[in-house]
């Protein structure tokens, strides 16, 4: 919500490392989303590779998954706190389950989120 307000006051917000449990959430509620907006989870895992605001590389789940999510944790952060539009983001999504999961990602509890308008034109 920190973010919400510091937007509201055009107030930049410098990420830290510590965004890495807001990250892990993401990555832990996957079947989740799918399962608050009535689908069924793939049964197969995914692979995250996201680059920590210091630059460390942070992984989760197999490396040869056929469905992986890459780029800045940040970015993967917004996405499943539904704080910007996928269109905004630097995130490399490969394979049609990733794909999909992109537009129903969401972190937080009880019903999908409506997500967010892209702000690039």
């Amino acid at each position: 919500h920190g973010l919400d307000v510091a937007d509201a006051l055009g107030v930049p917000v410098v990420p830290t490392d510590r965004i890495r449990s807001v990250a892990h959430i993401g990555v832990r509620t996957r079947d989740f989303a799918y399962i608050v907006n009535g689908r069924t989870p793939p049964a197969e895992p995914f692979h995250y590779a996201l680059t920590a605001p210091s630059g460390e590389i942070w992984t989760w789940g197999p490396d040869d998954a056929s469905n992986s999510v890459r780029g800045p944790a940040l970015d993967f952060c917004f996405l499943v706190t539904q704080r910007r539009a996928l269109a905004d983001l630097a995130l490399e999504l490969i394979g049609p389950d990733a794909v999909e999961w992109s537009g129903i990602a969401q972190c937080f509890a009880g019903p999908p989120g409506p997500g967010r308008e892209p702000r690039a034109s």
